[in-house]
Formats: C-alpha cells, structure tokens, sequence
C-alpha cells in the first residue's frame, strides 16, 4: 500500500509543479497553457486517490480530514480556473489576467496548505 501511496504522491508533487512552472513561466504574459491544464486534472485524480488511501488506512481524530477537504476544495477551483482558462483559448478569446493568476496562485496555496498545515 506504501508503494501505491507514494507513486500517487510523486504524479500529485508533479503535477503541482506543472501548473506553478506554467504559471511563472508566462507571468508577464498571463495565461493557461496545456500543461496547467493537465496539471489541474491529474492533481484532481491524484488527491482523490491519496484521499481514498488515507481513508483506508483511518484517521483516528479526523483533523486530516478536514485539511484533505479544503485541499479538494482548493484542487477544484485550480481545476475550474484551468478548466475556464483553456475552454477561452479553444475558442480564440482572450483570457483575463485574474483568471490566468488565479490558476497559479491557488496551486500555490493548496502546496502551502499541504506542507505548513501540521497536525
């Protein structure tokens, strides 16, 4: 189970740092690249299966829990931005500054979240 937990680890590390590296690498020039994008959906995936296995394997006060919920809550909106922010670029529009820091600077968060929020 160790083995699965932190093969899981490494996609959601990774894809954590493809959605940060794409949004650093066009800060002047805000937008949502194809990486971001499918940063946001495998970190989607990976959190809900590292959720699971954290379930499995029980928590006995339920303080993770609720720092596992807010990072879903956080990983949605990453995913809802990119997901926004490449549905405008299909289409030829242009993508809003906000929108584009938004996918970045959420990511960034849900990281802080993760590695300050001790138990």
């Amino acid at each position: 189970m160790e083995i699965v937990q932190t093969i899981f680890i490494a996609i959601h590390i990774l894809s954590m740092a493809a959605i940060v590296g794409g949004w650093l690498a066009n800060f002047k020039n805000p937008t949502v690249t194809k990486s971001q994008w499918y940063g946001a959906i495998f970190m989607i995936i990976s959190g809900v299966v590292l959720f699971g296995l954290t379930e499995m394997m029980g928590d006995p006060d339920g303080a993770l829990r609720i720092k596992l919920t807010i990072k879903l809550i956080l990983g949605v909106m990453v995913f809802v931005t990119a997901l926004l922010g490449r549905r405008k670029i299909n289409r030829g529009e242009e993508i809003s500054t906000g929108l584009a820091h938004a996918t970045g600077g959420t990511a960034v968060i849900a990281a802080l979240v993760a590695t300050l929020w001790r138990f």
